[in-house]
């Protein structure tokens, strides 16, 4: 595990819990302890109290006199509990006058969340000394690892080409220590990484796969993989125009397996860490990929092209049957994959997908106490059928309208050996601004698989 450094706490709404500074005390008051925290105040607060109308309703301020503040939160101690407060006080520093749990602090540092690369924002968020019962090493690393995942998906694809991801990929790769090797193009070919090659030829940034690893190689052998389709204008099944417009957001899947990367290796769960990204942008010009081309993969099979816009599997597909080759413990893919699992668990929940319903229950529950929603979905092998194709191994998209999600899922199953896998179809962006969730890109199902790993492979932190 990483020491913090003062440069560590830059961006996470948190100050060192030894800061000497001069700070705001706020007290932490529900429904359930309102009176008993209103009979310790003063008359004269407890009247500025009255005038404001606090009730202790979750999100609520109530000054008092000398500059401290009551804070309205619920009993259920979730990121909303002092998500909405980095923006709702004025700038400043600020402590608590009790400590919080460690997802309520969380909610602080998410919520200090402000992308600026391009505009600059309007004020900074108020800082937030941390308790000194917290575990800050975790706090930080999980709101910047956040951060990392909202920063790259929210950077448009002019500035987040694959090249750039690449970028992104190996100053990780830096940071940490570990080993990266990309193979771009024409070499993809060399490796049987036809769909990744056929997905991104038609651009002017070529393709690429990266392939990063981390720690000892004894230990477990773990694997994430994630789209990282820079841009979907869907080929030439092209989007129509409101489907485009938010294709800067198809690669939240690498976004979000870097973010967790990042999480793993600043804690030092003791893992043998993979990471793959496959990175194309799906484009148009005279040698892009076709319906009813028939492309090679990695793991043999043929797949045969229904829609040019069922391009994420493809990408997926390649990366996934090397990820399996190496027999791990684990692989978790990440993948802003399809419309059909937004239309199942809309927006703000990841649909999951697993191989082992231990695995899928303990997930679901790790999602709860996280608040990282995500749903377990099925792998319906009945639904196999929709995937066959009379000249080729498989489709890549069925024709029918119906389980769309289901039916992606197996396919990408077709790719994976038998290793446990968790696969995750995410939107990767909030449409709506709640405390802790700016609108923008998320890193969903990021906490809720770290908290497994470390359970299962570290010490737990709670």
């Amino acid at each position: 595990m990483q020491d913090l450094s003062p440069e560590d706490f830059t961006g996470t709404g948190f100050l060192p819990a030894d800061s000497d500074v001069v700070a705001a005390t706020l007290y932490l008051t529900s429904k359930a302890n309102l009176t008993q925290r209103l009979e310790a105040l003063s008359a004269t607060d407890q009247q500025w109290v009255h005038r404001q109308s606090f009730t202790g309703e979750s999100g609520q301020l109530a000054w008092l006199e000398n500059g401290d503040a009551l804070v309205g939160c619920n009993d259920k101690s979730d990121l909303s509990t002092l998500g909405s407060l980095p923006f709702n006080l004025p700038a400043g520093v600020y402590r608590l006058a009790e400590d919080a749990p460690p997802l309520a602090l969380l909610g602080w540092g998410l919520g200090s969340y402000q992308f600026c690369r391009y505009k600059a924002s309007d004020r900074d968020p108020a800082q937030l000394i941390l308790p000194t019962a917290a575990n800050a090493p975790e706090l930080v690393h999980t709101v910047v690892a956040t951060n990392l995942t909202r920063d790259l998906i929210n950077t448009p694809a002019q500035d987040m080409a694959p090249s750039h991801l690449q970028a992104e990929v190996e100053a990780l790769a830096e940071t940490f220590a570990a080993a990266i090797t990309t193979t771009v193009g024409d070499a993809l070919l060399d490796m049987e990484c036809g769909a990744i090659h056929a997905v991104g030829r038609a651009a002017d940034d070529p393709p690429r796969l990266m392939d990063l690893t981390w720690g000892d190689p004894q230990h477990p052998k773990i694997t994430i993989v994630g789209k990282g389709v820079t841009f979907d204008s869907g080929g030439l099944n092209m989007k129509p125009s409101g489907g485009m417009r938010w294709m800067k957001k198809d690669m939240g899947g690498a976004a979000i397996s870097l973010g967790l990367a990042y999480l793993i290796m600043s804690q030092g769960l003791p893992v043998r860490l993979r990471v793959l990204i496959p990175a194309a942008e799906n484009a148009v010009s005279g040698n892009a990929f076709r319906p009813g081309d028939i492309l090679n993969t990695h793991k043999g099979l043929t797949v045969e092209i229904d829609n040019t816009d069922a391009e994420g599997r493809l990408l997926l597909c390649d990366a996934l049957s090397m990820a399996s080759s190496e027999n791990p413990e684990l692989i978790v893919d990440y993948a802003t994959l399809t419309g059909a699992a937004r239309g199942a668990v809309g927006a703000e929940i990841a649909a999951m997908f697993c191989t082992d319903d231990d695995l899928s229950l303990e997930l679901t529950q790790l999602g709860r106490s996280e608040d990282d929603t995500v749903w377990p979905m099925p792998l319906h092998a009945g639904y196999d059928y929709m995937l066959k194709s009379n000249v080729a191994d498989l489709v890549n998209s069925a024709a029918s309208p119906y389980a769309g999600a289901v039916t992606a899922a197996l396919f990408l199953k077709r790719f994976v050996d038998d290793v446990p896998w968790l696969h995750f179809d995410v939107m990767a962006f909030n449409i709506r601004k709640r405390p802790a969730r700016p609108e923008g890109g998320e890193a969903m199902a990021l906490r809720s698989v770290y908290r497994y790993l470390s359970q299962r492979f570290g010490d737990s932190s709670e």
